[in-house]
């Protein structure tokens, strides 16, 4: 039976002028649209919703999710539905599940624990190694729709480990061949995290030769490039360079001007990337409407502390020599994983940590761990990496609001949540990001009009991925829709409680099915995986 949205405000997603009309949803489909004043019979049968009042809007796309191990945990995954999310692109940051081998991916689910969390094998059977296997498992029903991005760093590892050197010519083929088979498999692209192990060692060089293989199957590269802070526009450079030598499309990751060095310089990043579009690279990026970032603690350190996997590191977190080197890099120098900036140990927060013992740490900054425990603020950040098994993630309070208003307005922004799911405290992107945009920067500060924010949180990013078929609310498309009320929507997770769910957003459709129906989650799981 259809299911009619009666007297809504469409807000289609294209970013022209919303209209008033009824939506048939079947089949999974919007079957049909009438709009208020126009000639024609109104649709009847079937459940009927008044969605007078509410803007109805294509489901929003989360370019840059970490759920990779919570769909699979929790299917069911509300941090996103309750957002309007119905698409999610996972993969991110050269870091992730797929492809592997066993020894991989031991490696992998220590280095990454501190944003996807490390379920038991008793409670998740970790039973995939490839890409075209991790989608297959999606499959068996998730509650939003999602694409995945085979990872650089975990390319690097199956094939060199976390090794410190230059790819040899034949592990750099087996790279691209595993990455050619993860594309064939489904994939949408190929990420990378270009401050973290072991993707981070990769150069120029080895990068373009991988992005070719994504030019050859129409995919794009979605980069964390080398620096958010010294160097910052440096490190985009890089990767415009290697896109266009490539032949490839870009999408930049979190894409932002971070730490006190890049304030107010927004700018500039945005002229890079006009120059470069005009030139006729195809570019896109994302960002999430906050502040601080997110990461994990490991992550500040140089990349050479990181080198041979987490059982290196601590090792070298035990050597004094190397302890002193470190200190170095973080303290005179500015390490490479913290962007090249000095560490300002004031804006270093604690959010998550492995071991229940060190939850006291929660919500203070490494110097104020170090004035509880009477130590300097380097030893209680090392402190913390051992004794939690390098499983600490933290927030990072490193932005600027003029940044982060400028690059929104860019007509290739899309929407982002970067959301890290586990911790005692998570960062509240993960679980406000869209209705923050909606109520935040639309409705309250006027930054983005109503039809453009629509546009840059379904169409646009929709277009990156190359679906013909969503990202815009029209007659025949898949019906992966969300109902809000633009006079009330909005984010209610803060720092302090970070798994609020947002006000506002009475009813999401994915795939023509409610999974929030009049503001509760069903128990549906009509989601699956989305396959170039």
């Amino acid at each position: 039976m259809p299911t009619v949205l009666r007297g809504a405000l469409v807000v289609d997603g294209s970013g022209g002028e919303p209209y008033r009309a009824d939506a048939v949803l079947d089949g999974g489909r919007i079957t049909a649209l009438h709009r208020e004043g126009r000639p024609g019979p109104r649709p009847g049968g079937g459940r009927v919703v008044d969605a007078d009042g509410l803007a109805l809007a294509p489901g929003f796309v989360d370019m840059h999710a970490h759920s990779d191990l919570a769909l699979l945990t929790d299917p069911a995954h509300e941090a996103k539905v309750a957002q309007g999310v119905t698409l999610e692109v996972l993969g991110q940051d050269g870091l992730s599940y797929a492809p592997v081998d066993d020894t991989t991916l031991a490696g992998l689910r220590r280095q990454i624990a501190g944003w996807n969390g490390d379920p038991a094998d008793a409670d998740l059977d970790w039973n995939w190694r490839s890409v075209g296997e991790y989608l297959d498992r999606l499959d068996r029903g998730i509650a939003v729709n999602a694409a995945y991005l085979v990872p650089q760093g975990t390319l690097r590892a199956l094939v060199m480990g976390w090794d410190d050197r230059a790819a040899a010519p034949a592990e750099l083929e087996r790279m691209r061949l595993l990455l050619a088979q993860g594309l064939s498999e489904g994939a949408v692209g190929m990420s990378s995290g270009l401050t973290y192990t072991p993707g981070m060692y990769a150069d120029t060089a080895e990068l373009t030769a991988l992005c070719r293989v994504l030019a050859a199957h129409d995919a794009y590269y979605c980069p964390h490039h080398r620096s958010y802070g010294a160097g910052a526009l440096e490190a985009y450079a890089e990767m415009i360079a290697v896109a266009r030598e490539a032949g490839c499309a870009l999408h930049l990751a979190h894409a932002t001007m971070n730490f006190e060095v890049n304030r107010g310089r927004a700018g500039e990043l945005l002229a890079l990337l006009d120059a470069a579009t005009a030139e006729g690279l195809d570019l896109t990026l994302d960002t999430y409407p906050y502040l601080p970032g997110s990461t994990t603690l490991a992550a500040l350190l140089p990349g050479w502390a990181a080198a041979g996997g987490p059982a290196e590191t601590l090792r070298r977190l035990a050597d004094p020599a190397a302890l002193a080197r470190i200190r170095a890099d973080l303290e005179v120098h500015g390490s490479d994983g913290c962007h090249g900036v000095v560490a300002d140990w004031d804006t270093v927060q604690v959010s998550g940590v492995r071991e229940p013992g060190l939850r006291w740490a929660v919500g203070l900054t490494v110097r104020q761990v170090a004035a509880r425990d009477g130590v300097d603020p380097f030893t209680a950040f090392t402190g913390l990496l051992t004794g939690d098994g390098l499983g600490t993630t933290i927030l990072q309070h490193v932005g600027h609001e003029e940044n982060v208003r400028a690059i929104m307005r860019h007509d290739a922004h899309c929407g982002g949540s970067d959301g890290l799911l586990v911790g005692d405290r998570p960062h509240p992107r993960a679980y406000g990001t869209f209705p923050r945009y909606l109520g935040r920067y639309v409705r309250e500060q006027g930054v983005l009009g109503l039809a453009e924010c629509v546009r840059h949180l379904s169409a646009t990013p929709a277009r990156r991925l190359r679906l013909r078929d969503r990202g815009q609310v029209r007659e025949g498309w898949h019906a992966d829709l969300v109902l809000f009320d633009p006079a009330s929507v909005t984010d209610e997770a803060t720092f302090a409680e970070p798994r609020r769910a947002p006000r506002g957003i009475p009813y999401v459709f994915v795939n023509g099915v409610p999974v929030i129906d009049d503001g509760r989650r069903t128990e549906a799981l009509p989601g699956h995986s989305i396959r170039r």
